[in-house]
């Protein structure tokens, strides 16, 4: 059995007293004291990530745009330089590999993110897809870390490590942008994008600057009340704010019709993207099942993996859905699920049933997001 893999911020976890759990075969920071205190601390001030599982990978030359037009769902070359896309890569059933954002950063140049588990997986699908083309591809996954700064104090603490001159590129850039900033004195990629339905800033730096960089974004931000928060906070706060996750919403079993990202796929350009006739195919067939926010009127949560039936029917007869992704919301003080349920049973305001344990909870379909930051 192969031992999960460090990251070069491991030390600073440990003496901060984390608990760790294997996430994509990383050893990576569930929690550092209370949960709960680190969710409520990104909705309220911020909270510090250590997101260096995350992969890395760099595609440059001139065909950069029309090769990840071609490995990808999205149409990644129309992006204007110093932008960012969420995208999709799938295979050639449409099935999705990966979910991932990638920043445009020059015009034959781009930084494509891959998530932990699949880094390899999709380094290798672009090395193979690379064929024919102008580019290369480079995975700079092992040397790059990844911090996050997220929360409504996040432009405050970042005001306080830059100079004084880059103020307002940190204040004005915008949201899925991306520029080359100094924080605490240490070069570094900033992109405004974040997974907890807060703003927030991404840094990516090299692995050597990394703990340099986490100390100083943490002491810059305790008067904030900045905390570094794990990764379960992390769940309970894109579960809130509707964001899937690879392995729970999103996997090869799944289309982007099914999950509710339709919109990602891109028919207008001319290149025949891998699995774009199957995505075709499913378009005009219409989705088997879709994916919906689920809100429940009791305190017990439904689980991933729980059973959803049609409501007041009890929990006997054939499931009409599954939770992939469900817990309590400490913002919303409600169980709240997301799920993949039929068709028919998705219109907002349904009622269903999860099976609890052999007993029928009550839940209703709901809106996704669950939380808008403002609201």
């Amino acid at each position: 059995m192969t031992s999960p893999q460090h990251t070069a911020l491991h030390g600073e976890h440990e003496q901060l007293g984390a608990s760790f759990t294997d996430f994509g075969g990383w050893d990576m920071p569930l929690k550092y004291g209370s949960e709960l205190a680190e969710h409520r601390a990104v909705r309220e001030a911020a909270g510090l990530f250590d997101l260096s599982h995350m992969g890395e990978i760099r595609v440059t030359g001139p065909d950069a745009g029309a090769f990840l037009n071609t490995a990808l769902v999205g149409n990644l070359a129309v992006i204007a330089v110093g932008r960012a896309k969420y995208s999709l890569i799938c295979d050639e059933n449409g099935g999705i590999i990966d979910d991932l954002i990638s920043y445009r950063r020059g015009d034959e140049e781009y930084l494509v993110v891959p998530n932990a588990g699949n880094a390899g997986v999709v380094a290798a699908a672009f090395a193979e897809r690379a064929a024919g083309f102008d580019v290369s591809v480079v995975d700079e996954s092992a040397e790059t870390s990844l911090i996050a700064v997220q929360g409504p104090k996040s432009v405050e603490i970042l005001h306080a490590l830059v100079p004084e001159e880059q103020r307002a590129l940190v204040s004005d850039m915008k949201y899925y942008s991306a520029d080359e900033a100094t924080v605490a004195g240490i070069p570094v990629l900033l992109a405004r994008t974040g997974y907890t339905g807060e703003d927030g800033f991404e840094l990516y730096v090299p692995n050597a600057h990394a703990p340099e960089l986490w100390r100083a974004l943490l002491a810059a931000g305790e008067p904030h009340g900045l905390i570094p928060a794990g990764l379960a906070s992390r769940d309970s706060l894109r579960l809130e704010a509707g964001m899937p996750l690879y392995g729970n919403e999103l996997s090869r079993e799944v289309t982007p019709f099914e999950a509710g990202l339709g919109p990602v796929v891109s028919f207008k350009k001319e290149e025949r993207f891998v699995g774009r006739d199957a995505l075709e195919a499913r378009r005009a067939a219409g989705p088997e099942r879709v994916l919906v926010g689920l809100r429940g009127s009791g305190r017990r949560a439904g689980r991933g993996g729980y059973g959803v039936f049609a409501g007041g029917r009890g929990v006997d007869g054939e499931p009409i859905g599954v939770i992939t992704s469900g817990q309590p919301s400490p913002t919303l003080g409600t169980p709240i699920a997301i799920a993949y349920v039929a068709p028919e049973f998705a219109e907002v305001g349904t009622a269903l049933d999860v099976d609890l344990r052999g007993k029928a909870e009550p839940f209703e379909v709901v809106a996704l997001p669950f939380y808008k930051r403002g609201e």
